[in-house]
């Protein structure tokens, strides 16, 4: 149980390992999570949303980028290692059904927990535009992927050395200007984008859907770290999402919460880089 069967960079700092959790891969469903702990004791417990999962072969994927000390440490196992603890699934599951014409955007990381909802909208019979975003072309992740899901796919980058120089909002605009407009938008990202792209939709009352996965911390609600406010009402991503109503979030509160361990995070990260690069002249 847990191990690592296939591991493979797709991007600067961001992996994707294949791991066999059979029980996991018979119940888990689009927009659900894992907790994961790489060490024993008391190692950090960090959620991970599972990008894709085959119940026959009984593995579950998981894409990550290293952004402190865990998810370093997670991308240091290799083939053949086992991950300490992993449980799950966690979280609501995404609401599926046929809308009709959807919207997918996914920015950065956030790629990859889209990957499977996208999977799930298709199966359920709508048309799919899916909008992908990134700062450079290198860090761009599962285009591929996508592509064959998507009866559109638009790429943009920040710089222009990939698909449109613009950001994410600039075609969703466009398309939310069509006639007729999608019938509904997923969003998936950094909070900002997220914010941006609800904001994007609200003036032609698309219906919009975010997912708020990168704050939560321990998956079970108790520790309150994951709390946000939708609709003026508190809710904890971890059990009540990690999917809200983009337009009934308080974007401002969150981004404001988000930041409170960013130095730490970036101290972090530096840290593991200059340990790695210490490592390597031994």
């Amino acid at each position: 149980m847990n191990r690592i069967l296939s591991k493979e960079r797709l991007a600067p700092e961001v992996y994707r390992m294949v791991v066999a959790a059979p029980l996991i891969a018979a119940e888990r469903r689009p927009g659900q999570f894992v907790i994961l702990q790489v060490d024993d004791d008391f190692g950090e417990r960090i959620p991970l949303t599972i990008a894709d999962g085959d119940p026959a072969a009984g593995t579950i994927t998981l894409i990550f980028q290293t952004v402190g000390k865990t998810t370093h440490r997670l991308a240091e196992l290799g083939e053949g290692d086992r991950i300490t603890h992993l449980v799950g699934p966690l979280g609501q599951p995404t609401h599926l059904a046929c809308f009709g014409s959807v919207v997918c955007v996914g920015g950065g990381i956030g790629v990859a927990p889209l990957y499977p909802i996208v999977q799930g909208l298709r199966a359920a019979g709508n048309r799919l535009t899916v909008i992908l975003g990134a700062r450079t072309r290198e860090l761009l992740i599962l285009q591929e992927e996508l592509a064959a899901l998507a009866d559109e796919l638009i790429i943009c980058t920040d710089d222009g050395s990939a698909g449109r120089k613009a950001l994410v909002t600039a075609p969703l605009g466009e398309i939310c200007a069509r006639t007729p407009p999608p019938d509904q938008v997923v969003a998936i990202g950094p909070a900002i984008m997220m914010k941006c792209c609800a904001e994007t939709t609200r003036p032609f009352k698309i219906p919009t859907v975010v997912s708020l996965n990168t704050i939560m911390i321990d998956g079970t609600g108790m520790c309150g770290g994951c709390r946000v406010t939708v609709g003026h009402q508190t809710r904890f991503v971890c059990v009540d999402g990690p999917e809200f109503d983009g337009h009934a979030v308080d974007f401002d509160n969150l981004l404001q919460r988000s930041r409170a361990y960013k130095r730490k995070e970036d101290r972090d990260h530096e840290q593991c880089h200059l340990d790695a690069a210490l490592e390597a002249k031994s």
